[in-house]
């Protein structure tokens, strides 16, 4: 057998909840309350009258500094003009002072050339030097040491051949000399010419003494 249910098991009852409806703002809301903060704005501030555009303008215009009388500039100009005058006429004097005193000006250079000291005796020229050295023989020079040269060219072989021992530098004796250089290679002196470096061969492969 079911037992009687117990009444303080019962439930207890109350209001019953609704469901709760969510308003959401249409636009047209929205654009009234736009205006309605536009109109407390223009009422908070203040309204312009004509009157008091003219009040503001006079305030903003800034007086303007009185004007010189015309005669005020007159005294600067007076001064100006004065030194102006006494500035052209010192150099009217000086211009006329210099031309009045042309003595002085063409005496000066005058004076110069008594003051110059005496010129020098020009030097002495130097006397040329050789470039060949100081020894050096060539074609037209006679004399003992022409004799040597050809004395010692007569003992190489085929380059003074049947020469003669007169003592003159003629040409046949210039002849043998270049012909010397040129078989042995000397480059120091002009071709023709007994210079020192022609010399310094030709006595080292030849002596005077040996029969």
């Amino acid at each position: 057998m079911s037992t009687p249910p117990d009444p303080s098991e019962e439930p207890q009852r109350g209001p019953v909840l609704e469901p709760v409806r969510v308003l959401r703002p249409r636009r047209f809301d929205a654009l009234a309350e736009l205006m309605r903060e536009i109109r407390q704005d223009a009422e908070g501030y203040e309204a312009i009258t004509p009157e008091r555009r003219a009040d503001r303008a006079e305030e903003e215009t800034q007086e303007l500094p009185p004007l010189r009388a015309p005669g005020a500039h007159t005294g600067r100009g007076l001064r100006r003009a004065a030194v102006a005058a006494v500035v052209g006429a010192a150099a009217l004097v000086g211009f006329g002072g210099a031309l009045l005193l042309p003595g002085r000006g063409a005496a000066a250079p005058s004076a110069e050339p008594s003051r110059s000291a005496p010129s020098a005796p020009p030097a002495a020229s130097a006397p040329a030097v050789d470039p060949d050295g100081p020894g050096t023989l060539r074609e037209g020079d006679s004399g003992p040491e022409v004799v040597g040269l050809q004395q010692r060219l007569l003992r190489i072989p085929d380059v003074y051949r049947d020469g003669a021992t007169d003592g003159r530098y003629d040409a046949v004796l210039a002849a043998a000399v270049a012909r010397f250089q040129l078989w042995y290679g000397i480059r120091g002196d002009e071709t023709g010419v007994y210079g020192d470096d022609t010399r310094r061969d030709l006595e080292s492969r030849t002596s005077l003494d040996d029969g």
